[in-house]
């Protein structure tokens, strides 16, 4: 958390010394105030804060490609005189423990198209997604995609 705050207090100073606190100039900040602190790691000190940022930016883009896939999913079977939705409730069991792992799971699973996350159970250990594709009626395999995808990605980016 420490390196987090140097890197944006570098994002900052960048920013005024060029004179144009605006959003690139930020991020241009954000860019050098890393590759500053990378090179000076060995004098600041070891920190996860150098493998955690690439994980951050790989779970972007793997949520964005997500969010396109699903959206072009639905807008093709609302355009197409058929429908190929197969919709049904999964129960997922978590490997999410805390609250803050289990909202933001939950979260961006609703946020997604097509699923919807509707329920947790008492001992917080399932919790139960509704889904407008199950390919094949296979609850194995959307219950996997769900697990292998979004939560183990959202467990590396949170541990």
């Amino acid at each position: 958390m420490i390196m987090f705050l140097w890197n944006l207090l570098l994002a900052i100073i960048w920013a005024i010394a060029v004179g144009s606190l605006t959003l690139p100039s930020l991020m241009a900040g954000l860019v050098l105030g890393y590759l500053s602190l990378f090179f000076c790691r060995r004098v600041l000190g070891e920190s996860n804060y150098f493998g955690k940022v690439p994980q951050v930016l790989r779970f972007i883009i793997f949520y964005i490609r997500q969010v396109i896939l699903s959206n072009l999913r639905v807008a093709y079977d609302i355009v197409t005189p058929t429908h190929y939705m197969r919709p049904g409730v999964v129960a997922v069991p978590l490997d999410a423990k805390t609250d803050m792992e289990i909202t933001l799971f939950a979260n961006l699973m609703t946020l997604t198209p097509g699923t919807l996350s509707l329920d947790l159970s008492e001992d917080r250990t399932i919790l139960y997604v509704h889904t407008m594709y199950i390919d094949n009626n296979d609850f194995v395999l959307t219950r996997r995609l769900i697990k292998e995808g979004l939560e183990r990605r959202v467990l590396e980016v949170l541990r």
